[in-house]
């Protein structure tokens, strides 16, 4: 049976190629079909990568350094106040970037900020959310948010008329920021307003310097008169004197709690345009200033500040009980704090 099924099959062909010839052609005809369908699947592969790679690009673009095809994305950061209280003049067409720097105590703000301000066209008013009544509820902090980006909010720091950026810094803690997030990440995504991250990289020389200076705030040692911040080196030297004692009991889970504070306020603000500061790279590289200004759209300026360091030096010189503090945290990931500048 087998062989009358092969015989009928060969024997209905209408076409016989000849015996030498038909492999050899069937084996082009494979091989011209096998190369046309494989420059077809690599051309779709390609532009598909092309895409991407297109995609990725302007959405990076769009954060960073924007381009002539971005410029579009940029409008709702660009602002033209119409203050209520006085007039622009000359300057009303000039754009205005908004911000907000999010930090939390004894991290540099304070020094960051009077860099910031040391710009002839930047506005920062200092915690304006340290008056209860400004975070009393969402509302009065949306009417306070409304008054500062409107340009009628009055401070030392105010340029006014010709400010090419304004805001104000946002302590972490204070009542108010992370219980309404939702609501102010809508308002800073509405507005156009930016974020400015700023951290401490060493969480346990944060602690030292707010452990001294919540004991300055009762002992007044500059001649009876509180300061957070000092412009000499005297008045550093006279308040690096005190010597904190650290809670070795409760040190690493204080140091915990401040690293899941920084990493949920990220965490809820993420969808913002933000950038993330710390103040040791700030310290160390001047040129992240410049990454700033770029951030804000901000002529380029050298910027600086009169304020002075306050507790130089290693870490031993600073903490009263330096050995149990040392113990509490040799073979833990935050071993390095004892020996990191800064």
């Amino acid at each position: 049976m087998a062989e009358f099924i092969l015989g009928f099959n060969k024997e209905s062909l209408i076409i016989k190629p000849s015996p030498k010839k038909s492999p050899l052609f069937l084996r082009m005809i494979v091989l011209m079909f096998a190369m046309v369908f494989g420059v077809y699947i690599c051309s779709i592969c390609l532009k598909q990568i092309s895409i991407e790679t297109v995609t990725k690009f302007e959405s990076i673009k769009v954060i960073g350094r924007p381009s002539h095809e971005t410029k579009l994305l940029e409008i709702p950061f660009k602002h033209y106040p119409m203050p209520e209280t006085f007039s622009r003049a000359e300057c009303a067409r000039n754009p205005v970037r908004f911000f907000a720097i999010l930090s939390m105590q004894r991290s540099g703000s304070g020094w960051f900020e009077s860099l910031l301000n040391s710009h002839k066209n930047v506005s920062s008013n200092g915690e304006i959310f340290s008056v209860k009544d400004r975070r009393a509820n969402i509302s009065s902090i949306v009417q306070t948010l409304d008054k500062v980006y409107n340009l009628d909010w009055f401070s030392s720091a105010s340029k006014n008329e010709c400010s090419a950026a304004t805001g104000f810094k946002w302590m972490l803690n204070q009542v108010g920021l992370m219980e309404h997030h939702e609501e102010i990440v809508e308002y800073f995504n509405r507005r156009g307003v930016s974020a400015i991250f700023l951290f401490r990289r060493n969480l346990l020389r944060r602690m030292v310097s707010v452990l001294a200076n919540s004991y300055d705030r009762y002992a007044k040692l500059l001649n009876g008169t509180h300061k957070a911040h000092v412009h000499s080196e005297e008045e550093a030297d006279t308040l690096s004197k005190y010597k904190p004692t650290i809670n070795c009991t409760k040190l690493i889970t204080d140091l915990k709690e401040m690293e899941s504070t920084a990493a949920k306020a990220i965490e809820c603000f993420n969808s913002t345009r933000h950038m993330v500061l710390y103040y040791e790279d700030i310290v160390k590289n001047r040129t992240v200033l410049k990454d700033v200004e770029e951030f804000l759209r901000l002529p380029k300026k050298r910027l600086k500040s009169h304020q002075v360091k306050i507790h130089n030096g290693p870490l031993a010189d600073h903490i009263r009980n330096w050995d149990d503090v040392k113990n509490t945290l040799t073979g833990t990931p935050y071993e390095y704090f004892l020996h990191s500048d800064y």
